[in-house]
């Protein structure tokens, strides 16, 4: 049977109706995987033995007909910068090779509790700061569509994992656009909730009023799955909001009838000729679903990458600062007292983008440009904030494209700016706190995927969803399999 071409959905109903055995669902994906990694990058970490055991552990339980969880059965990977109790997270650097969770992530036990099996730990740009997965202090990942280029990032060996089929879910975390931007790279789906909607307790944290786990799937139904498991209350996180669990899956909707779209056409006037027609392809598409598209005013989002690059690195300089060689992480041996210690362990340990970072938000944060950076920046995240009030008031989604150009080649950007610009779209949802799902909306002239974005009002989680879900169901993009990958091992 070729399990890798089923939903999580389909497989796990496979499983539930006893048609599969979960020991043979996970050495099917854990062959998979070992077949193909070594091409992808994808995996930093395989939890064979772990994934095997609970594997076992839900065949028993399905025998002796006791319930199961919403996720039993289905494989899924787990960013390697959130913890797996009694497993290495290394953030993809040399800092933390040595580093074992001494608990598991909010996210990860709810996985867990719902029955999902862990097959691995992916790979990503160091501590999450980079957006091509070319920052992993280990290897760099590759997109299963042309493995010269990058799956983006920086959750990419996420996005490669999934739309591989070497695993049908991975979670991501989404800083500023970490698990859309991958996604639209590699033809999968991705989705960041609302600011606080998932626990982000267990996460190495890169900036802490960005950040945002969320999952990466083949398809959105799967995307409404794991949101169904994921989006709870948790006391260890004191951004995490109070507020029920929501149904997903049974408001997903075929069409956009009364739904009214707002486009910023003023703000997508830099696009590419063939990103243009894509997107409007994409227009079309919703117009023909029901949808309302109206103009809206979102030219305040061209500040959005200076904001963006002032306040994650002022939080990332500040979260960083407690890998020091003491308390986390890999000591320097070249050290001979304290001051050493600090320093060497944080020269060998850390990368280039990290102290590159670093080094911006510590900058940012002095005293003598404290105020005209940070609190500057600050207070035109208001102004994004009030921007996005302002044009929800008059739709009920707003839709932009993933990024600005499909998947490029490893190396290409050279200049920071360069890259730091393929975020353009996406960061604004991260400085709003607003939910955002990217899926894929079509190929360019050498079969890469693109990406469509679509952005609600916060807690609209289950709404934004369901756009995606009309939009996926009209043009069937998600279905499409790498090539490369499209067989069984």
């Amino acid at each position: 049977m070729d399990l890798y071409k089923l939903s999580a959905y389909e497989l796990r109903n496979l499983f539930l109706d006893k048609k599969v055995k979960a020991t043979e669902i996970t050495e099917y994906f854990l062959k998979r995987i070992e077949k193909n990694n070594k091409k992808l990058g994808a995996f930093l970490t395989v939890l064979s033995e772990r994934a095997m055991q609970k594997a076992k552990e839900l065949d028993q339980k399905n025998a002796e007909n006791k319930p199961m969880g919403r996720l039993a059965g289905v494989p899924i990977a787990i960013k390697d910068n959130t913890h797996i109790e009694k497993e290495i997270t290394t953030c993809a650097s040399q800092f933390l090779t040595n580093y074992k969770a001494p608990f598991s992530a909010t996210a990860v036990k709810l996985l867990e509790e719902q029955d999902a099996i862990l097959v691995g730990k992916t790979n990503l740009d160091e501590f999450a700061m980079g957006s091509s997965n070319e920052n992993s202090s280990f290897y760099p990942s590759y997109n299963p569509w042309n493995l010269d280029c990058t799956p983006g990032g920086s959750s990419g060996g996420s996005a490669s994992a999934v739309a591989s089929r070497i695993s049908l879910i991975a979670t991501g975390s989404d800083t500023g656009g970490s698990i859309r931007q991958p996604s639209a790279f590699c033809g999968v789906v991705g989705f960041k909730p609302t600011y606080g909607r998932v626990s982000r307790y267990g996460l190495v944290a890169f900036g802490s009023s960005l950040d945002q786990i969320g999952p990466i799937a083949t398809n959105v139904k799967d995307i409404g799955l794991t949101m169904e498991v994921l989006g709870k209350h948790c006391p260890h996180d004191a951004m995490s909001l109070e507020f029920p669990a929501e149904s997903y899956i049974e408001n997903l909707r075929e069409d956009l009838s009364e739904i009214t779209v707002g486009v910023p056409w003023h703000f997508l006037e830099s696009l590419n000729k063939e990103a243009h027609d894509n997107f409007v392809q994409s227009i079309e598409t919703m117009k023909s679903l029901g949808a309302n598209i109206i103009d809206v005013n979102l030219d305040i989002l061209k500040s959005s990458i200076a904001v963006y690059y002032i306040l994650a690195t002022a939080e990332a300089s500040t979260n960083l600062a407690r890998f020091d060689g003491i308390r986390y992480g890999v000591r320097s041996k070249d050290a001979k007292n304290l001051e050493e210690v600090y320093d060497l362990s944080r020269d060998q340990g850390f990368g280039y983008e990290v102290k590159k970072r670093i080094l911006l938000g510590t900058y940012v944060l002095s005293s003598g440009f404290q105020e005209a950076f940070y609190k500057k920046a600050q207070k035109v995240r208001t102004l994004v904030i009030q921007s996005f009030d302002a044009a929800f008031s008059n739709c009920d989604c707003i839709c932009m494209p993933t990024a600005p150009i499909t998947s490029f080649k490893l190396g290409t950007f050279q200049d920071p700016i360069g890259m730091y610009l393929q975020d353009i779209f996406t960061i604004s949802a991260n400085l709003a706190g607003l939910p955002a799902i990217s899926v894929p909306s079509g190929f360019d002239k050498d079969n890469k995927p693109f990406g469509l974005q679509f952005l609600g009002p916060q807690l609209h989680d289950a709404p934004v969803v369901s756009y995606a879900h009309a939009y996926e169901q009209a043009t069937k993009f998600s279905s499409k399999i790498p090539p490369l990958f499209d067989k069984e091992f």
